[in-house]
């Protein structure tokens, strides 16, 4: 069934779960740039506050790697927590940043704190999990496989490519994924040609399902369903008990292909999360 299940309030370990297993993943990404990427692209990453919070100075992707993750989870976000993330992104020059806290770790005063610290609201997300029960069985046409050392940096492009980012040094830290063993990326092949990728971070019981995108050439071939199906069994394989995604929210007239692929692959809707901006003034 495609249409979704109206969500239960989550517990707060479900919201700990699924936020840490996000946070993780996008400080692995960063992080693990390689370093003249990281020095081309002005990557620096910290942890504050039980959360990360990640920077990129020449993002070309308009701000998406400029964020903050997990924050509320181990301690509660005050205006001395937000001055230290804020201070880190001024330190680091990046003009802007993204901060993405569940909504059950929002402070009461969180609209008083947003006023103070200049930060207004943004577009939402939905989080997503599913337990660890087999995948929806799902076919393609395409090759799909692990992704080999020849065809990294090609993998890395098809997945800035898919989600309208520009080809650069983001393909290259994409691609050095190959490198951080917890991380096991898909590839989908039409002949020798990568057409379409999807990635699975694995961090202890917790699996992320941390993106897939395909060439638009391509699309409706089966990969999507396919990737899918490969990272549930991957991650059962693994011992994962609890497998997460997430993806932008449907507005008034929008649909998002991905959302829906998610439900079809036994994710059900967790919460909406906000996303919280921040401009340097």
């Amino acid at each position: 069934m495609d249409d979704a299940t109206p969500p239960a309030a989550p517990t707060a370990s479900e919201c700990a779960d699924a936020e840490t297993a996000e946070a993780e993943f996008m400080y692995a990404l960063e992080s693990g740039a390689p370093p003249h990427v990281a020095r081309e692209l002005g990557i620096s990453t910290t942890r504050i506050a039980g959360g990360v919070a990640l920077a990129m100075r020449h993002d070309p992707a308009g701000g998406y790697w400029n964020k903050s993750l997990g924050l509320g989870l181990t301690e509660p976000v005050t205006g001395q927590v937000l001055d230290s993330v804020l201070d880190f992104y001024r330190d680091s020059g990046s003009g802007v940043a993204c901060l993405q806290v569940a909504p059950q770790a929002l402070p009461q005063d969180w609209d008083d704190l947003c006023a103070a610290h200049g930060i207004v609201a943004g577009s939402s997300w939905v989080k997503l999990v599913r337990d660890a029960a087999p995948a929806p069985g799902a076919t393609t046409d395409l090759r799909v496989g692990p992704v080999t050392r020849e065809d990294a940096r090609a993998w890395g492009e098809v997945y800035c490519v898919g989600f309208g980012m520009p080809v650069g040094p983001l393909a290259d830290m994409v691609a050095a994924v190959l490198d951080n063993p917890s991380f096991h990326p898909l590839a989908a092949w039409d002949g020798d040609e990568v057409v379409a990728g999807a990635n699975l971070y694995l961090n202890g019981d917790l699996a992320s399902f941390c993106g897939a995108a395909t060439l638009e050439k391509a699309r409706g071939r089966g990969a999507q369903s396919t990737f899918f199906h490969r990272r549930v069994e991957l991650a059962r394989a693994a011992g994962a008990r609890l497998m997460v995604a997430e993806t932008w929210a449907e507005g008034e007239g929008q649909h998002n292909p991905s959302l829906h692929n998610m439900r079809r692959a036994g994710f059900r809707d967790l919460y909406v999360r906000q996303n919280w901006v921040w401009h340097a003034g």
